[in-house]
C-alpha cells in the first residue's frame, strides 16, 4: 500500500518544518528565518538555517536541504514513506492507503510469500539444529567447537539442513508449498532429476533485512566436496538483493548510531564473533564485493567506516578496493589490517574483548596514511612507480567531497611524501578541473591549466570555461520556482498587427518564450524543472516550490532547496526611510531581462562558433552562407541589447 499523492502534499503542508525541526534541534529566530547548531555535521557558528514561508531547512555548512520529511529520514534514518507517517501521525492527519492494481496486488503476494516461506525455512533449520540427532552432532557440535555459545547461536538464528538431498524440500511440500515458490526463492533447485534442496548438509545463517525479515540465506557445507562451493546463498529475488544487503544489518543498526561508527568485516563468522565479544557494530559484505548501495546502508546510521580484515595480501586489497567508494559518499574511513595469520573471527577467539578492542583503537589508519604505506612499499626505490603512486593517491583524495578536508589531507600528504604541499595542490588541481569539466560536457585540451586552491568554488574556478549562459540559465530556474503561478502581463501583436496585453504566469511566459525561439536548457536538472513546467501548464497546472523541493527526484529536491534557500536576506530598511526595489515589485522586468540576458549570451556564442567556421573554410558559397547567418545572430544580438539598454561596441 501506499500513500496518495493528494495525501502526501496535504501532510508536507500541515508539517510546519520549525515545528518537526524543533523537536531535535535548538533554533533561534533571526530575521524571517530561525537558526541554530547543524545535527548534521560539529559546528560552532549556526549555519543551519528553516526556512517557515517556505517550509524548507538548509544548512549552508554541509549542504544538507529539504522539507520535513526530508530532515527526519536524514536525522532518523527513516524511508519517505515511514517518514510521512510520522508526520501524519503527529499532524493527526488520517489517510486511507491507495488500493493497488492487481499487478500491484500479485507482486506484494509474492514477496508477501517469499518473506512467508523464509520464515518457515528458518524454523525448521533452527529446529533441525537444536532437536534432532544429525543436526546436534554435525550441526551444533561444529558451531560448538568453533567456539560460538548458544546465546549467539539463538541470536542469530543459526541453523542446520540435513544431509538428506530433499528433506526440507518435502517438508516444505507437506506443508502446502509449492515447488515453484520453492524454485522461486533458491530454497530447492529443479533439474531433469528432480526438485532438490540447495542447502542439504550445510550449517545455515539467515539474512536479516533492516526490519528483521528473512530476506535469504547463507550455507557452510559440513563435508568436503570438490564438487560444491564452501558456501552457498541464495539468489537474489522480490525480496533479496545482495547489492543492498548487509549480513548482520538488524542487529548491529542501533550500536553503530550510539557508537557513531560501524566496524566491516568480511563474511558471517566474523560479525558472530564481534558480537559474542561484545563488540557489536559489526557487520559484513557477505562474500561479495562492497558496493555504493552498502555503504549508503550504513551511511543511515554513521558517517564513519573502519574496515576489518584479514591480514593476508587479498584481505589488505579488499580494503583498498572500497576506501575509494566510501570517500566519494562524504563518508570517513580507517583500516585495520590483522596480523596475517589471523581473521576477525580467530583474532576474536584467541585474544580478550579488551585486547581485541585495543588493538582496533591502536592500529586503525586513516585510509591515507593506508594506502600510501602500502603503496609505497611496492615501488621501493623505482621513481617511476612512485609517481604513479603519488598520482594514486592525489586521485583518492579528489574523490572526497569536502574541500576542507581534500586541504588537510594534502598537507599530511606531502609531509608522508616529503614533496611540497603547493606541487600536490597544483596535481590535485588538475584532476578536480578535468572532473568538473567532464561533468559539463567541456573538452579537456582546450582549456588551459591554472593552479588555484581546491578550497575555491569549483564554479568559480571554471567560470570562463562554463557553457554559455550557465548561470543565466539556472536564473531562470529559480524565478520559475519562485515566481512560476504568479501573474504578469504579456505583450503580443495578432495577425491584423494590433497590440493586445493579456496576464499569464511567469512560467507559461518563460516556457513559451524560450521554446519559441528554439532555446534548450543544457543542465540535465535545470532541464527536468523546465519540462515539468512545460508539461504541466499543457494540464492548466502550475506546481508550486513545495512540489520541487519534495521530489522524489533527489537532484530536483536539492537543486530546488539551494536555489530557495539563502543565508542573506534585505533587512526591514522601510523603518529608516529607505525603500529597496525587490524582484517580486519588479517581476515583470525581471523575467525580461533574465530571458534577454540568457537569449544574449546564446547567441553570441553561437556567433563565434560561426566565426570560427569562417576562418577555418576557404569556399566562397560557404563563406557567403555563413556571413549570411552571422549578420542574423549581430541583428537578433542587437535588438536584445536595445531592449537590455546595452549597447555594443564591436
Amino acid at each position: 500500500m501506499a500513500i496518495p499523492r493528494e495525501t502526501v502534499e496535504q501532510i508536507l503542508q500541515a508539517a510546519h518544518i520549525e515545528e518537526v525541526v524543533g523537536e531535535f534541534v535548538t533554533l533561534k529566530k533571526r530575521g524571517s528565518n530561525m537558526w541554530g547548531n547543524c545535527p548534521f555535521h560539529n559546528e560552532k557558528t549556526p549555519s543551519f538555517s528553516v526556512n517557515p514561508a517556505r517550509n524548507i531547512f538548509k544548512c549552508f555548512g554541509c549542504g544538507k536541504a529539504g522539507d520535513s520529511a526530508k530532515f527526519l529520514m536524514e536525522h532518523e534514518h527513516l524511508t519517505y514513506w515511514e517518514a510521512l507517517r510520522y508526520l501524519a501521525k503527529k499532524y493527526n492527519i488520517k489517510y486511507e492507503e491507495k488500493e493497488l492494481t492487481a499487478e500491484e496486488i500479485m507482486q506484494q503476494q509474492t514477496r508477501e510469500k517469499m518473506f512467508n516461506i523464509n520464515e518457515f525455512a528458518d524454523k525448521y533449520f533452527v529446529d533441525t539444529l537444536w532437536n534432532t540427532e544429525e543436526g546436534k552432532t554435525i550441526g551444533l557440535n561444529y558451531f560448538h567447537g568453533r567456539g560460538y555459545l548458544n546465546p549467539i547461536i539463538e541470536k542469530f538464528h543459526l541453523g542446520y539442513n540435513p544431509i538428506q538431498r530433499d528433506a526440507f524440500t518435502i517438508y516444505a511440500k507437506e506443508h502446502g508449498y509449492s515447488e515453484e515458490l520453492l524454485e522461486q526463492i533458491g530454497l530447492s533447485i529443479k533439474n531433469d532429476n528432480g526438485i532438490y534442496d540447495r542447502y542439504h548438509g550445510r550449517v545455515m545463517f539467515p539474512i536479516h533485512n533492516l526490519t528483521g525479515r528473512i530476506i535469504g540465506f547463507g550455507g557452510r557445507i559440513m563435508v568436503d566436496n570438490k564438487k560444491s562451493p564452501k558456501y552457498q546463498n541464495s539468489p537474489e529475488s522480490e525480496i533479496y538483493d545482495k547489492k543492498q544487503t548487509l549480513y548482520g544489518i538488524y542487529f548491529a543498526k542501533n550500536a553503530i548510531a550510539k557508537n557513531d561508527e560501524c566496524i566491516l568485516v568480511e563474511g558471517y563468522f566474523d560479525v558472530l564473533r564481534m558480537h559474542q565479544i561484545g563488540i557489536e557494530n559489526v557487520v559484513a559484505s557477505s562474500g561479495t564485493s562492497l558496493t555504493m548501495e552498502q555503504i549508503r546502508l550504513v551511511k543511515r546510521y554513521t558517517k564513519n567506516i573502519t574496515m576489518l580484515y584479514d591480514g593476508d595480501a587479498a584481505g589488505i586489497h579488499a580494503a583498498l578496493r572500497g576506501t575509494d567508494m566510501i570517500l566519494s559518499e562524504g563518508m570517513s574511513v580507517r583500516v585495520v589490517v590483522l596480523p596475517p595469520e589471523h581473521d576477525p573471527d580467530t583474532f576474536g577467539r584467541d585474544f580478550s574483548v579488551e585486547y581485541v578492542t585495543h588493538y582496533l583503537k591502536d592500529n586503525a589508519k586513516d585510509f591515507l596514511r593506508f594506502k600510501t604505506e602500502l603503496l609505497l612499499k611496492d615501488a621501493e626505490n623505482d621513481p617511476i612507480k612512485r609517481g604513479q603512486v603519488i598520482r594514486d593517491i592525489i586521485e583518492t583524495i579528489s574523490i572526497i567531497p569536502d574541500a576542507i578536508y581534500r586541504v588537510s589531507y594534502v598537507k599530511e600528504c606531502s609531509q608522508l611524501l616529503d614533496i611540497p604541499e603547493q606541487t600536490l595542490i597544483n596535481e590535485l588541481n588538475k584532476i578536480l578541473r578535468a572532473k568538473f569539466k567532464k561533468s559539463l560536457g567541456i573538452d579537456n585540451n582546450t582549456v588551459p591549466e591554472t593552479d588555484k586552491s581546491p578550497s575555491q568554488n569549483q564554479e568559480e574556478l571554471l567560470e570562463d570555461q562554463l557553457p554559455a549562459g550557465y548561470y543565466q540559465e539556472r536564473e531562470l530556474v529559480k524565478l520559475l520556482l519562485l515566481y512560476g503561478s504568479k501573474l504578469i502581463t504579456d505583450e503580443r501583436i495578432d495577425e491584423e498587427g494590433q497590440r493586445i496585453y493579456e496576464q499569464v504566469s511567469v512560467a507559461q511566459f518563460i516556457v513559451d518564450d524560450l521554446k519559441n525561439d528554439g532555446f534548450v536548457f543544457t543542465n540535465a536538472v535545470n532541464k527536468k524543472i523546465f519540462d515539468i513546467f512545460d508539461r504541466a501548464i499543457d494540464e492548466g497546472r502550475i506546481p508550486d516550490d513545495s512540489f520541487f523541493v519534495s521530489h522524489e527526484d533527489e537532484t530536483i529536491a536539492q537543486l530546488a532547496v539551494d536555489l530557495l534557500s539563502s543565508p542573506y536576506k534585505l533587512d526591514q530598511w522601510e523603518k529608516y526611510g529607505i525603500f529597496v526595489k525587490q524582484e517580486e515589485n519588479v517581476l515583470r522586468a525581471t523575467v525580461l531581462s533574465s530571458i534577454y540576458r540568457y537569449k544574449d549570451l546564446i547567441i553570441e556564442d553561437r556567433r563565434k562558433a560561426v566565426e570560427e567556421e569562417l576562418k577555418a573554410t576557404s569556399d566562397l558559397d560557404d563563406q557567403l552562407i555563413l556571413l549570411k547567418r552571422k549578420k542574423d545572430l549581430d541583428d537578433i544580438r542587437k535588438q536584445i541589447n536595445k531592449e537590455l539598454g546595452i549597447v555594443i561596441a564591436k
